[in-house]
């Protein structure tokens, strides 16, 4: 008899267990999680997180050369980062994936929202509940006035509030309700951000950023083949790019002399000639840092300057060998400079220099080495070690003009001690004998500008989703749901009316709102009497 039962009660048991999901189901189910707003919330901070090593550390698409001095600087952790993409951090595969997914919930949260918030408009406000007096704000009066008269009355003072008014044998109910602006500002502010996304990405997939170092004298043609670092979109296609060339014929670099911000930069400017298209004539320009140069959806804006010495270099024979503006990229505040000078044919031998540059060289004390004290060229001077060997560029890999790779080179050690490298310390126009005969030299010194030319389509999208979502935000927060409700039943001679009132979101004012209300009603009701009196 135990045994009956108890198999009884067990297959009872197995018979309220929940069948399993079925693909449809299951896919409904992932559906409405990946739609839920918490899921968007949730969402929105992994992109936040995802995006946060984007901003210290150093990315391709931004600066190169600063992702080559990371590799430098950590060569057993750059790899391990590379792998995980942290150098290219807004264009790998999981940061699309969150973007993507962010989209999909924002989207699957709107439009249901939108669907509701249609039917709620066309809805009428909640019915009077039984039993008023529950409500957070309740006040109970009598008046000489009507029923009618009383509705009538607050009907006038609620102004633009939807109301429904219903007369029934006891007396005559009003249902009001306004702030239906809130969930509008809430539905507009989400979908400033869908807006915002999609301007980013379209601005992502389709427009491009490059960056190129021209200096004083030389010119600028828009080819990809130009640029000295670029970056672009999926989609982006190379036969957009605007065609133009410039030409830099100054660069003006003025610095604070005096005061706190002594060495701080006061001015960049970069004058010279362009030339938007092959039958245009040349024009003038003048680009500032935060003052670009826009045409035609592209925009050529100044991000850097620094300086380049010209140097030339002869071989035992005197032939020249090289002769050129060599950039010397920035160290810090002070301008101190690193650069490389490579030389691939000199008599049959490869000769690489790598070295500093000093706009304002010191030496602080005996045995010292030389430091820049100001960013401005009062005393400049170059710094170079020698070495000698395979320059690596006859193996068909591209190479940095910024770096010099050593492994198959040997640093040149002085002639007179031989414990020391030899070096070469040259001010404008001096020049130094070379181990092997040849001469080097340090002719003159320019300036260079950095420019980055960059086309990112329909700006103006993330832009009107931001104006939206501060529009949508202030509606949110300003407008105050409020439900209002009142009911007046005659009581022999008298009126009886009760009126109550609840916020949607939850105040501190709402029973000194509630007698403000009243207060204004009754002074309908007597306008009125007066009136007829």
């Amino acid at each position: 008899m135990d045994q009956s039962i108890r198999g009884d009660r067990v297959s009872s048991t197995q018979s309220k267990q929940a069948n399993a999901l079925s693909p449809r189901e299951f896919a409904r189910w992932m559906w409405r999680q990946l739609t839920s707003m918490r899921t968007a919330l949730l969402l929105l901070l992994l992109l936040a997180v995802a995006a946060v090593p984007g901003s210290f550390i150093p990315q391709r698409s931004v600066d190169f050369r600063a992702v080559d001095a990371y590799f430098v600087n950590n060569p057993k952790l750059a790899p391990i980062l590379d792998k995980l993409g942290m150098f290219n951090v807004f264009s790998t595969p999981w940061f699309s994936a969150i973007y993507i997914l962010l989209m999909v919930s924002l989207v699957g949260c709107i439009l249901p929202r939108i669907s509701v918030y249609a039917k709620a408009l066309q809805a009428r406000p909640p019915k009077v509940p039984k039993n008023l007096s529950r409500l957070p704000a309740f006040i109970e009066f009598e008046t000489e006035a009507s029923p009618t008269q009383v509705v009538e009355a607050a009907r006038a003072v609620l102004g633009r509030a939807r109301v429904d008014v219903v007369t029934s044998d006891d007396g005559v109910e009003l249902s009001a309700e306004k702030g239906y602006l809130r969930e509008a500002g809430n539905l507009l502010f989400h979908v400033s951000i869908v807006v915002v996304l999609i301007g980013v990405a379209i601005g992502s997939l389709w427009g491009y950023r490059g960056a190129v170092i021209v200096t004083e004298g030389d010119g600028f043609s828009n080819a990809l083949s130009n640029f000295d670092e670029f970056g672009s979109g999926a989609l982006f296609d190379p036969e957009s790019l605007v065609g133009f060339t410039m030409k830099l014929d100054s660069l003006d670099a003025q610095f604070h002399v005096t005061g706190p911000q002594r060495g701080s930069p006061k001015l960049f400017r970069a004058n010279g000639t362009i030339k938007t298209s092959q039958d245009a004539d040349f024009e003038d320009f003048a680009i500032e840092v935060n003052k670009p140069l826009e045409f035609d959806g592209a925009g050529v804006f100044l991000v850097g300057q620094g300086y380049a010495p010209v140097i030339r270099v002869t071989d035992p024979n005197g032939d020249v060998v090289f002769d050129a503006a060599v950039p010397f990229l920035p160290m810090d505040s002070s301008y101190t400079s690193t650069g490389v000078v490579k030389v691939p044919d000199a008599a049959g031998e490869q000769m690489g220099f790598q070295g500093f540059f000093l706009p304002s060289s010191y030496i602080p004390g005996p045995d010292k080495p030389s430091v820049s004290i100001f960013p401005a060229p009062l005393n400049p001077r170059i710094g170079m070690n020698l070495w000698v060997g395979d320059l690596g560029l006859d193996n068909g890999q591209a190479q940095s003009v910024f770096t010099l790779n050593t492994s198959n080179l040997t640093q040149v050690k002085d002639a007179n001690d031989p414990e020391k490298n030899f070096r070469i310390d040259l001010g404008v126009g001096e020049k130094a004998e070379l181990p092997n005969g040849g001469t080097f030299e340090f002719v003159e010194l320019r300036k260079f500008g950095r420019f980055q030319i960059a086309d990112t389509p329909m700006m103006w999208l993330p832009l009107l989703g931001v104006c939206l979502a501060v529009v949508g935000l202030m509606g949110s927060l300003i407008v105050r749901p409020r439900r209002t409700w009142v009911r007046a039943r005659r009581v022999g001679s008298r009126t009886v009316v009760e009126v109550a009132a609840l916020d949607r979101v939850p105040r501190d004012d709402l029973p000194a709102d509630l007698g403000d209300f009243l207060e204004q009603v009754q002074g309908e009701l007597e306008s009125e009497q007066v009136g007829k009196a």
